[in-house]
């Protein structure tokens, strides 16, 4: 006799379409597929059958005049006027299980480190964020492992932060050290746009075995199409709700928000929307909330995400930083400045802020916090005086306060990218600096 386990035999009969509709392309344009005779909607998946009868995934993105417009998750080679398309009746998802750890994955959600058939419960790519009033309140603190966020930035469990920096500061080595050493269940990261040499870089390099285990990445690269690399964006935020439903603590980072932003720009621009803000449309404004709020706590776990920004010739008040920096619930800037003068990590706390420190943090932690800030702040407005020599001792006691503290300060906020410092060890090394 045949055991038959009806709950799989159901789930299957739900991911087989209930109707087929077909249709064929008529025209190529750019990146879009125009098809006339299908019946589909915004966001649904369709095959398309190439002159060698291979299937290539597409994505319905929008109608003109009687016709679907669609872009493709693969490459438009042998594509031509009269092929085959059929719309599936579904939109993306992505399957998730505790198999997807160690792995990585494609924009898409398919395994691209071993051939491997993952099964398990699947996420929609678009879900909706967790209802407002039912997100508990941010109480518990999330350590990272790097004393200049634990002791200056202090995150919270569910707490959404923005990384800004220019291009080759340190965003993808911060990103490395809070995935090796952060007190998390689960890190999922996506690595949006990435050069191809960055990815096995970042997770042999700055993930290591260690932080491989508990993690999930997500890689589109730039070669990929900007489908691709927005959906990267959106499988990943998919990966780290599903393990935020099974009740655990989960750190998502991406690498970074500026390209997801940029692949975006490309669909909107590819389907006719006008350009606002330096080129960018305003689907792009629209689509960077809806992807954050997706993330933080809800009912049943918490995902605390770390979002890169690479702003451009590192103006912090550029369209996307300055949108970015509106939606979450801090921000880390990393410094160029710093960075040449061999200050790793690169972290310059005076234009970096997390809201939620001053509640999540004890009242020593947070005054030992504020004197430093004070101590590093006197000091900028004061160093040219002190380096030439015109500031005679005496003048000025915060400016002696400073000077006295300034290399505690300094050698507190300096970390080997492999030291990893437990937060209590944080918080009372800085309390302890000034008693």
């Amino acid at each position: 006799m045949i055991d038959i386990e009806f709950e799989k035999l159901v789930k299957k009969i739900k991911d087989i379409p209930s109707v087929i509709c077909e249709g064929k392309v008529k025209k190529i344009i750019g990146l879009t597929l125009e098809v006339e005779g299908v019946k589909c909607f915004v966001g649904e998946l369709c095959h398309v059958y190439n002159n060698r009868n291979d299937t290539i995934n597409c994505e319905v993105v929008g109608f003109k005049d009687g016709d679907v417009i669609l872009m493709p998750l693969g490459e438009l080679a042998g594509i031509g006027p009269g092929c085959r398309v059929v719309a599936q009746g579904i939109p993306l998802s992505v399957r998730c299980s505790d198999d997807l750890l160690g792995k990585v994955l494609d924009g898409l959600g398919n395994p691209i480190d071993e051939e491997t058939i993952i099964s398990g419960e699947r996420y929609s790519l678009l879900n909706e964020p967790p209802d407002p009033m039912k997100r508990p309140r941010i109480t518990n603190i999330m350590p990272t492992g790097i004393r200049a966020i634990d002791g200056f930035l202090t995150c919270g469990e569910g707490q959404r932060i923005g990384i800004f920096a220019g291009s080759g500061v340190g965003k993808s080595t911060t990103l490395g050290m809070i995935a090796r050493t952060a007190e998390a269940d689960v890190n999922v990261i996506a690595l949006v746009g990435e050069r191809g040499r960055e990815v096995l870089d970042f997770i042999e390099r700055d993930l290591g075995e260690e932080g491989m285990k508990k993690s999930v990445v997500v890689c589109a690269t730039s070669d990929k199409s900007p489908l691709v690399r927005l959906k990267g964006a959106l499988t990943a935020t998919a990966i780290a709700e599903y393990f935020r439903d099974q009740g655990k603590k989960v750190i998502l980072m991406m690498d970074s928000v500026t390209r997801f932003a940029m692949a975006q720009r490309e669909v909107g621009l590819a389907i006719g929307e006008p350009p606002a803000q330096k080129g960018y449309t305003p689907s792009v404004f629209a689509m960077l909330p809806k992807l954050m709020e997706r993330t933080g706590t809800s009912d049943k776990g918490s995902i605390t995400a770390f979002y890169t920004v690479l702003v451009d010739g590192d103006d912090l008040n550029e369209p996307i930083a300055d949108t970015v920096r509106g939606i979450l619930d801090g921000h880390i800037v990393l410094s160029r400045t710093l960075a040449h003068k061999n200050h790793y990590p690169a972290i310059d706390i005076l234009n970096s802020v997390s809201r939620l420190m001053k509640e999540i943090s004890d009242d020593k932690h947070n005054q030992a916090a504020s004197y430093a800030r004070d101590i590093l702040a006197t000091y900028k407005d004061a160093e040219d005086l002190i380096n030439i020599g015109a500031y005679k001792e005496g003048s000025n006691k915060n400016i002696d306060m400073s000077i006295e503290y300034i290399d505690s300060v300094n050698n507190f906020l300096k970390q080997n990218v492999n030291e990893n410092t437990l937060f209590e060890d944080s918080k009372n090394s800085l309390i302890n600096m000034f008693s």
